[in-house]
């Protein structure tokens, strides 16, 4: 019986058969590859071929794949200490509640969990806890998890069929510049009034047990769509009129794939409670919700808990502490905002060759790519965004679509900040390779 399943290479037939049988399907359709190791930029299939990858994995893995740091602090600390009873903690949790909590102020108190989904659920049960009221607003596009709360505030897919949603939950218009609801009279956004229109009908609709707003600073599936500047401080105005508390959800956006630390910072408005998840782990199972001194000591004494079995987790907690280092000794936040201007002003090129690129957005290293039937009527082109990442996958690069016809086709491209130039260059070079084959 063979026991060292990373020296066996499986037989293709065998492997898909055996998913067919046994792997229980939960949405994406699986890419017909099957990866075997993963390093830096790149993973690699069974056959030795190197893709690279544009997603960082699971939009996740900011370090690139198999950083040594990484490997060096999971082989130290696994033999050390790995899970420990949720009422004990461990230096590496300490720690990095530290580090996290000293980075903004009004943002010092930090509670360790695994994932996105757990973190926004903790959110949003501290924020009713504390506000003793129990409606949350959230964007029409967004997503922030598959649980409970998270769920009853996720509204770009997966809302059907599962019954009601948490009693009290309402969505507002995400603002999109590139298909504005409300304009200026040059046809620019004008997003402070469907600003006031959307909490007018929140209003409406509210019995006054208004809790929180929930946000991403970059709507990721819903389109890479990012809230322009000024939006944030208008929100907040919005939530502290009602006695409100927001949320910002950086998952994707957080540890400095933005080109700061924070999505936030460039817009000098601190969210009453933050979490972060993908990119503190560096695309293992670790996230985080930070809030006020205030807050936490509210909540407190109002008997918050929120109890899993993997919070405070040592190991997870001192691969964050190396993801942190990382970021700070290689200066991954500054790499960020250059990388992402090369790779952005790449795509800005290819959008004036290819008619079917409607739109180039995001920031930093967090860039959408939106694929359209025509520029007039910006009519998302489901099929061709499918045959580009199809031609894409089969010239070595993985990119993600965002395949919901009311989202739109937009490619999600969100490389590792390792990424080298050279790496951002040979992803454009088969991205337009992929165009030109997808329109003959």
């Amino acid at each position: 019986m063979t026991t060292a399943f990373e020296t066996t290479t499986p037989d293709a037939s065998d492997f898909w058969s055996d998913v067919d049988a046994h792997v229980l399907r939960y949405g994406p359709t699986f890419e017909r590859r099957v990866i075997t190791r993963a390093e830096g930029s790149y993973v690699y299939d069974t056959d030795g071929q190197a893709i690279l990858d544009f997603t960082s994995g699971q939009m996740s893995a900011v370090l690139g794949h198999s950083h040594p740091a990484i490997v060096e602090t999971v082989r130290r600390e696994i033999g050390r200490l790995d899970h420990l009873f949720s009422g004990m903690l461990s230096p590496a949790v300490v720690e990095l509640s530290k580090r996290l909590g000293s980075i903004e102020a009004g943002l010092e108190k930090v509670l360790l969990l695994s994932t996105g989904g757990e973190s926004n659920e903790a959110a949003i049960r501290l924020a009713k806890i504390v506000t003793g009221r129990h409606e949350i607003v959230a964007f029409s596009k967004s997503w922030h998890g598959m649980t409970g709360a998270a769920a009853s505030a996720t509204y770009s897919a997966a809302r059907r069929g599962y019954g009601p949603a948490g009693v009290g939950s309402f969505a507002i218009p995400a603002p999109n510049a590139y298909r504005p609801r409300f304009t200026h009279g040059d046809g620019s956004l004008d997003w402070q009034t469907e600003l006031d229109d959307a909490f007018d009908l929140v209003d409406s609709q509210s019995t006054g047990s208004l809790a929180a707003f929930i946000a991403e600073p970059i709507l990721s599936s819903g389109g890479i769509i990012e809230l322009p500047e000024g939006y944030f401080a208008a929100l907040k105005r919005k939530c502290e009129e009602r006695g409100m508390l927001l949320i910002l959800d950086e998952a994707q956006t957080g540890i400095g794939r933005t080109g700061h630390m924070f999505a936030f910072q460039r817009d000098g408005v601190t969210p009453d409670i933050l979490t972060l998840s993908k990119t503190l782990g560096a695309g293992l199972p670790l996230s985080a919700v930070v809030t006020s001194r205030k807050i936490e000591e509210t909540a407190h004494e109002r008997g918050f808990v929120f109890l899993t079995t993997h919070v405070s987790d040592p190991l997870p907690a001192a691969v964050g502490l190396t993801v942190l280092d990382i970021i700070e000794r290689d200066g991954l936040i500054d790499r960020a905002r250059t990388t992402g201007a090369r790779l952005k002003t790449g795509l800005q090129s290819l959008r004036q060759r290819f008619d079917f690129i409607g739109d180039v957005r995001g920031r930093g290293l967090l860039l959408g790519l939106e694929i359209v039937a025509d520029r007039a009527s910006r009519t998302p082109d489901l099929a061709m965004g499918d045959r580009i990442g199809e031609a894409a996958m089969a010239r070595g690069l993985s990119m993600n679509i965002v395949k919901l016809p009311a989202m739109g086709a937009v490619f999600r491209i969100a490389p590792p900040l390792t990424a080298t130039d050279a790496e951002i260059d040979q992803g454009l070079a088969i991205i337009a390779d992929a165009c030109e084959a997808a329109r003959r």
